[in-house]
């Protein structure tokens, strides 16, 4: 795993990379939020979808409802980013409008349209 800093109003974002699956389950999404605050310092967090299992996106797991919520819970802001249009549910689609609608998370193509909009939020 690879934790890029980017300086940015309000504090920094930490980009996230690497060549594996990091995101499971939800001890997971913990231990993934607890190295990026541990090493970078950062509460903000762009990450690319290659990073989450596929079982994220099936919304019928729970997965992802469950490991968005303790990102919220210990108040870190993340942005996925990647192209979603393979994932063509209407429950998919509605749950993607629903995060990028709020404050917490955010489902985005690029990784400069994730940075602008973790930068906007304190």
């Amino acid at each position: 795993m690879n934790i890029a800093k980017v300086e940015a109003e309000g504090g920094n974002i930490a980009v996230v990379s690497s060549s594996e699956i990091l995101i499971e389950d939800v001890q997971t999404a913990l231990d993934l939020m607890a190295t990026v605050q541990y090493e970078a310092g950062c509460d903000r967090i762009v990450m690319n979808k290659s990073l989450l299992s596929e079982s994220f996106f099936d919304l019928k797991t729970r997965l992802a409802g469950e490991i968005l919520q303790k990102f919220i819970n210990y108040r870190v802001k993340v942005a996925i980013i990647g192209d979603f249009s393979m994932y063509s549910s209407q429950s998919f689609q509605d749950f993607v409008y629903e995060c990028n609608s709020g404050h917490d998370i955010f489902f985005l193509p690029t990784e400069q349209q994730a940075i602008e909009k973790l930068s906007m939020l304190r």
